[in-house]
């Protein structure tokens, strides 16, 4: 048997490289789930893109008819001039102040135009109500011309709405399910005009990453020089990086080929808050330094009553409303949270679980905490 003798530089970066990977992995990996020397690998279709094929946005304004009474009531006048100004183009002259219909109304139509889309391609459209109408379910989109950004036409839309819910009013009573006055028409609109896009005598390309991350970028460049077996791709920034083709490299299949190269990437630790909803989301790599938490809180009510202070039978008082005001205070106890060193963020999970901890009281800890230093990662709030 033939023994090999290990340095102890070699075994000290084993060794950080595999609590790195028990950290990701919030405290549940073992040697052989982390691809080592790396953390994570992903498609380069998946992290970047390519420069110049992207998608367009549109949008539109059209009406909806065939409404059973839930349309745009007649304080709003724009879905009347619209409707009026349509039957115009038709020949059908009438004043848009004579007209008394609650089976249409005003909606705004979006769509998304995606890369190397030709004339007759169809796309899923999106109608929102623009006025007061209540739902648009069964009603009809009449023909909406789709604009870019440049203010050309490059689609049409028109077709029957799919509503994922139902408004019922009857006699003052409300029963409502969803969002009734949004609605979808798949393959509801046709391109007329696509935006030309040539890839044939391009002689570079540009692979933009979703994450500018140098470290990412430059582990990119090399697996796709790996790959190709040449010097092809070249770092330009933290975001950017150029590809060459050579002279008579068919390019749909160069670049098919590269998107489907795994690549090691190296994410930022990022905690992210939202304190509307009070949603918390820690990433895996995150990592936590010694720390001991104090956390109490305290709370104070004020209660008032109202009493009524009613008079004798026929005699000359009045009836006063005397209010009875009540301070309760309640002091919490301290309650205690100790990280060591080599702590997850499942311990941290669990630790503020065991404390009954809020999520208002999670983001308050996460924040001192990356005050006090003992938190290596971003809070990002929404």
């Amino acid at each position: 048997m033939t023994r090999k003798k290990l340095s102890r530089t070699n075994i000290i970066d084993g060794c950080a490289c595999l609590l790195a990977g028990f950290l990701t992995m919030g405290g549940a990996a073992f040697a052989s789930d982390v691809p080592l020397p790396y953390l994570r690998q992903a498609r380069i279709k998946d992290i970047a893109s390519i420069e110049g094929i992207r998608d367009n946005q549109l949008v539109g304004y059209g009406i909806v008819v065939g409404l059973q009474g839930t349309g745009d009531s007649q304080q709003t006048s724009f879905p009347t001039q619209t409707l009026a100004a349509t039957l115009l183009r038709m020949g059908v002259s009438v004043p848009a102040s004579s007209i008394r219909v609650q089976n249409l109304a005003a909606v705004f139509v979006s769509a998304t135009l995606p890369p190397f889309a030709r004339p007759g391609t169809k796309l899923d459209i999106t109608a929102s109500s623009a006025g007061d109408a209540r739902s648009l379910e069964g009603g009809l989109l009449l023909m909406t011309p789709l604009y870019g950004a440049d203010g050309k036409i490059y689609a049409q839309a028109q077709g029957p709405l799919v509503v994922g819910g139902y408004s019922v009013n009857v006699n003052g009573n409300i029963k409502q399910l969803n969002h009734p006055n949004t609605a979808r028409i798949p393959s509801g609109a046709m391109v007329e005009h696509g935006v030309p896009l040539d890839l044939g005598g391009r002689n570079q390309f540009s692979l933009l990453l979703n994450d500018a991350d140098f470290r990412s970028a430059e582990a990119m460049a090399q697996a796709i020089n790996h790959e190709l077996g040449r010097s092809a791709a070249r770092v330009l920034d933290s975001r950017r990086i150029d590809l060459s083709v050579v002279n008579g490299e068919e390019i749909p299949s160069l670049l098919a080929r590269v998107e489907s190269i795994e690549v090691p990437i190296y994410p930022r630790a990022k905690v992210i808050v939202n304190e509307r909803t009070g949603t918390v989301v820690i990433g895996g790599t995150v990592v936590l330094q010694p720390v001991s938490i104090l956390h109490g809180g305290l709370a104070v009510n004020v209660v008032t009553d109202f009493l009524v202070s009613q008079p004798n039978a026929f005699s000359s008082g009045t009836t006063q409303v005397i209010p009875q005001t009540r301070i309760n205070a309640q002091d919490k106890p301290v309650n205690r949270i100790e990280l060591k060193q080599g702590a997850t963020v499942d311990d941290l999970v669990r630790s503020l679980q065991t404390i009954g901890a809020s999520a208002r009281d999670v983001i308050s800890i996460l924040q001192a905490m990356k005050s006090a230093g003992a938190l290596e990662a971003e809070i990002e709030v929404l």
